[in-house]
This record gives C-alpha cells, sequence and structure tokens, in this order.
C-alpha cells in the first residue's frame, strides 16, 4: 500500500487506540503514572519512525509488516530504558502487541471496509481522522494536568538570613536565592521535598532528613555544622551537587546515611566534602556514591559498613587520614574509577588497617574492582578478617 504521510500518521494512531486506553485504565486501578508513560513513548517512538519511513517506503507491502514490527519493538524498548521508564517486561510486551495486532487489522480489514477509498486515500480517515487525534490527545492532556495540579508548591528564601532551625512540614520545592543563608539547620518532616540551591550555616545538623521519602538536595551547601553535615536516617536520598564542609568537627561525617537498606537506593553525585572524620559514608544502606571529591577526612574518606550494597564510581579523595576507600562489614561494594591520592598513614595505635590504604576491604565484605587509581599512597589495597577481592567486568 501507498500511503500519505497524513495517511500513515492517522492510521497508526487509529491502531494505537487500544493499547492507549488499556494503559490508561490500568494506570487507574494501579494508581500509577508508569503505564501512561509507557504508552506516551511508544506512541512518540512510533510516529517518529512514520516519518522516517515516508521518504524511505513510498509503496510498503504487506511483508513488511512483521520485520518492521521487529524495529518498532527495538526503538521503543530502547526508548523505555533510556528514559527509565518503570514498566515491567511482561506488561511493556502485552501493549506493545496490541498496538502492532491493532495496525494490522485495522489496516488490512477494518479500516478498507469501512471507508472503501482507504488506499486510493493513501490510508487517509478523512475526517474521522481529526476524532483519532483528539481521542489519542486527550488522555495525555488529561494526564498531564492532573500531573501538573499536584506539583508541591515552590517557596523561595529571601536573600539575607534565616534563622532556623527551619522545618519543612509539607510537600514543597525550596529554593534558596543569591544571598540566603539559613542559620541553625534545616529539618525535612514530610515527604516529597526538594531543596534546592540553599546555604546552611552551623546547627547539630546541617540537613536532617529522618524517615521521609522522596527527598532531593540538589546543590546544597552546608558549612559548620558540629555533627552531620547532611543526615539521613530510615530512608533513600537523593543529592547532586552539594557541598559540605566539616573542618573544625571533630566527631562529624560530611553525608551520612544509615538504616535505609529496606527503602530504596540512595544516590550522593557531584558533591564535594572537606573535612570531617567521614566524608560519605553508607551504613546500612543501598545505592551509589559517584563523581564525588572527598578531601582530608581524619577517619575514613568514603565508607560502605555494615550490610551495605552499592558502587562506589569515578569519584576523587585525596588526604585522607588512615584509608581512603572503606567496605567493611558483609558490605558488597563495586569499586571502579576512583581516584585516591595522598592518604596519610595512622597506625600509631597499632591498627592495621589505618596504614594508609587506598581501599580497604574488612571483615566479610566483598569488594568488585574495576580500574582504579590507588598508586599514589603508603599502601595500596588491604584485605582483612575474612574479606574478599574480585575483579569487575567493566
Amino acid at each position: 500500500m501507498s500511503y500519505t504521510l497524513r495517511g500513515r500518521l492517522e492510521s497508526r494512531l487509529a491502531a494505537l487506540l487500544p493499547p492507549l486506553l488499556a494503559a490508561v485504565a490500568l494506570a487507574s486501578v494501579l494508581g500509577t503514572w508508569w503505564p501512561v508513560e509507557l504508552a506516551g513513548v511508544m506512541v512518540a517512538a512510533l510516529l517518529a519512525l512514520d516519518l522516517a519511513y515516508h521518504p524511505l517506503l513510498p509503496y510498503q507491502p504487506g511483508w513488511t509488516a512483521l520485520p518492521l514490527g521487529l524495529v518498532e519493538f527495538g526503538a521503543v524498548m530502547g526508548a523505555v530504558l533510556a528514559l527509565g521508564i518503570g514498566a515491567p517486561l511482561d506488561i511493556a510486551l502485552a501493549l506493545f502487541a496490541a498496538g502492532w495486532l491493532s495496525a494490522q487489522v485495522l489496516g488490512h480489514g477494518l479500516l478498507p471496509v469501512w471507508r472503501l477509498s482507504y488506499a486510493e486515500d493513501g490510508g487517509e480517515l478523512g475526517r474521522a481522522g481529526l476524532l483519532v487525534l483528539g481521542a489519542v490527545a486527550v488522555p495525555f492532556a488529561v494526564a498531564g494536568a492532573i500531573w501538573w495540579s499536584n506539583l508541591p508548591p515552590v517557596v523561595h528564601l529571601p536573600a539575607g538570613i534565616i534563622r532556623g532551625p527551619l522545618v519543612v512540614d509539607r510537600r514543597e520545592h525550596l529554593v534558596g536565592s543569591e544571598g540566603s543563608v539559613v542559620l541553625g539547620g534545616i529539618v525535612v518532616r514530610h515527604s516529597d521535598v526538594t531543596i534546592r540551591n540553599v546555604r546552611v550555616v552551623g546547627g547539630e545538623n546541617g540537613i536532617t532528613v529522618d524517615g521521609y521519602r522522596n527527598v532531593t538536595l540538589d546543590r546544597v551547601s552546608v558549612r559548620g555544622a558540629t555533627l552531620d553535615g547532611i543526615h539521613v536516617r530510615n530512608t533513600a536520598i537523593t543529592i547532586r551537587g552539594c557541598a559540605v564542609d566539616m573542618r573544625g568537627a571533630r566527631f562529624g561525617q560530611g553525608i551520612d546515611i544509615s538504616f535505609g537498606a529496606g527503602y530504596g537506593e540512595s544516590l550522593v553525585q557531584g558533591c564535594r566534602i572537606v573535612g570531617g572524620q567521614q566524608g560519605i559514608l553508607f551504613d546500612a544502606s543501598n545505592g551509589m556514591l559517584r563523581d564525588n571529591h572527598v578531601e582530608r577526612t581524619t577517619l575514613r574518606a568514603i565508607s560502605m559498613d555494615e550490610m551495605s550494597m552499592g558502587g562506589i564510581e569515578d569519584n576523587t579523595v585525596s588526604r585522607a587520614n588512615g584509608v581512603g576507600i572503606y567496605c567493611n562489614d558483609h558490605s558488597m561494594c563495586m569499586v571502579s574509577g576512583n581516584s585516591v591520592t595522598q592518604t596519610r598513614a595512622d597506625s600509631a595505635g597499632g591498627n592495621r588497617t589505618r596504614a594508609g590504604y587506598g581501599l580497604v576491604v574488612d571483615y566479610e565484605a566483598e569488594a568488585e574492582l574495576g580500574e582504579n587509581d590507588f598508586a599514589r599512597n603508603p599502601a595500596r589495597v588491604g584485605i582483612f578478617l575474612g574479606a574478599q577481592i574480585a575483579r569487575l567486568e567493566e
């Protein structure tokens, strides 16, 4: 069949209506967005392919349905994976199969019978094409309106000093302005909170999150906290682009994420931590530490401790005291792409694990190692008390 461009797009949209309606029904039953997201990706990917087909396939014989279907399936699944949409594979397959079967039934059976000039018109649906476009657009418009109406409010901090501790006890985006400083810390007491571009000075903890979900800290800075710069308990969190200065805090950690193993994966990325006992600590937590810079810690720079699990990737550590990177106590650590330099030996008390190692794997922990630079330290890798290391396949 020879399609016009309009005919291609209208026929495709008509074929996508059944899986789209199924996705909307599934989202309503499950109370989640991913079915609509999956349908949206499928619609966008297949329409983009139709635009590519048009100059390449002025005539499209029926036997091309199967090979083109395989190409389309690969494009849709590639987009789903690239965008990180959390759709179960079986449901994604079912929705795509429904769209493909719908295209075959409509294109070869129903549409030519319903509209006798369908082939002569190059697949165009006439006035019905506008109805099909509206039927596809309405679910996405409604979903977008619902999403927009549920966005948390944005609260802008004014320039100047805000006396804390500042308590965030509702869903919101808290955004700092140039010159705004929170004295005494921030305490998050609600889920679905984002804090962005906020400077915090002082407080026992600079920022505290205990038990609340879906919290993001984006480009925050903390200085002068007495215990932890960022103190996280019983949850998973996303922290990006932070700056934490713990110099002078004898017992503090830059970022301490503890007891979060049952709550998902945390991410700490692109942060710079100076001073403190430990720069970044995962304790009984899961997640990823990536692209961070940690320096001048007094105990260890980066730690995964007490049955933690996750990746320590592409971080730089300098001038740590005793240990650069630490994987301990039945933790499982993937250590790759890190550079640890100028670690100082701290073995005056007879602790052999603190001999200036770039990496220590201790007490039944398991570490998979990729390419790391541990050469510029008094010692490179220490393995103690039943710990194990293996090479990471990259």
